[in-house]
């Protein structure tokens, strides 16, 4: 039976789905020996030869999950020609080929997620299921009550509006203040830019949960396998409302 070449790729644990469109683009994929470039193309399986970067693409044997606590300063790439730690520096003894699923910037921490399903990673990082991400952020000084409901409604980033969020002080210090974050979409270091959009310098921005799968005891360079239920949960786009903790008096 034909599939489509993206979708194959991302079965055999290249990348996701969208990702691996843009290696099709790019000319990184050959069928029978011909690059390939037009999205959409079709391919049987069983009897056409698929080469990404010109190695032998076949299919995974065992579909990994798991949960990594990303250090600062720790880059969320299989190679960086600058020669800087990757995430892949810390996953040992894993013989699938790994990939991360969305990203944190160089400069932020906290939980990511890495298989080597791309289907799964289609699923869980389409618009429709709403998988909502927490993070806790640390700002230099204090953050106003009218910027928080301005961040929390939305505001214009290139041109376009963030998604509602849910947005609070968690506590404050005379140099500092933590907010908790709750979005729904993840664009290209969504929280730093809108921050700096109203005039706040971050200074630490830490994923604390991606739906059901939470951080909570597992160190910065560590990783562990996900639960069943974390994994179907995910699959399925269930809506967590975290809530946020009430703030402690201030000081």
């Amino acid at each position: 039976m034909k599939v489509r070449l993206q979708k194959f790729l991302s079965s055999c644990g290249i990348a996701s789905r969208r990702k691996c469109e843009e290696y099709i683009l790019q000319g990184r994929v050959k069928v029978n020996s011909r690059v390939i470039t037009k999205l959409g193309t079709q391919i049987d399986p069983d009897k056409d030869k698929v080469l990404f970067d010109n190695k032998s693409v076949k299919k995974i044997k065992e579909k990994v999950y798991i949960a990594f606590n990303k250090p600062e300063k720790c880059i969320v790439s299989n190679f960086d020609p600058e020669r800087r730690k990757t995430v892949f520096d810390y996953i040992k003894n894993i013989d699938q080929r790994l990939f991360a699923i969305g990203r944190l910037d160089y400069n932020s921490r906290g939980l990511l997620l890495l298989t080597n399903d791309g289907e799964f990673a289609y699923k869980i990082q389409h618009p429709s299921h709403n998988i909502l991400k927490e993070y806790e952020v640390k700002i230099r000084g204090d953050i106003s009550q009218d910027d928080i409901k301005k961040l929390s409604a939305g505001i214009f980033i290139d041109e376009k509006k963030t998604a509602p969020a849910t947005i609070g002080r968690i506590k404050r210090n005379p140099k500092s203040t933590r907010i908790r974050f709750i979005l729904s979409e993840g664009r290209n270091r969504q929280i730093r830019r809108m921050l700096e959009e109203l005039g706040y310098e971050v200074s630490d921005l830490k994923r604390i949960a991606i739906g059901d799968v939470k951080l909570e005891s597992l160190q910065e360079g560590e990783f562990r396998f996900l639960t069943k239920p974390e994994i179907i949960s995910l699959i399925r786009g269930r809506i967590i409302n975290y809530g946020l903790r009430k703030s402690k008096k201030k000081n």
